[in-house]
């Protein structure tokens, strides 16, 4: 019988998916950084169209990491902190468990 994903390897997986860029990496950085930033003062860091930088965006709101507020024309980024903990406690437990598992099969 197989055993379906638990809810915490789903969640996990779409964090790391969401953060699978060196885009999407420095966003989070810079929004990580501050309390909250307008998308255009993003694209300033950017060397990239905005189009896509929007689609970066876009990416890491619909996996939870950040979200945005619309204040037409301008749209506010700031990190969703209640998952950003919950992405660093599955991070976390995720990576030291496998690292304690390598140790074990290195004996």
């Amino acid at each position: 019988m197989k055993i379906p994903y638990s809810e915490d390897q789903v969640k996990l997986a779409r964090f790391a998916k969401a953060m699978g860029h060196p885009a999407r990496i420095k966003i989070l950085e810079i929004l990580s950084n501050q309390e909250c930033c307008y998308s255009g003062n993003i694209a300033e860091e950017f060397p990239i169209a905005l189009s896509t930088l929007s689609q970066h965006l876009k990416e890491l709101k619909k996996s939870g990491l950040i979200q945005g507020e619309i204040n037409p024309p301008r749209i506010k980024y700031c990190i969703n902190e209640d998952n950003w903990k919950v992405a660093k406690k599955l991070f976390d437990a995720f990576l030291v468990d496998k690292l304690n598992q390598s140790e074990d099969c290195t004996s």
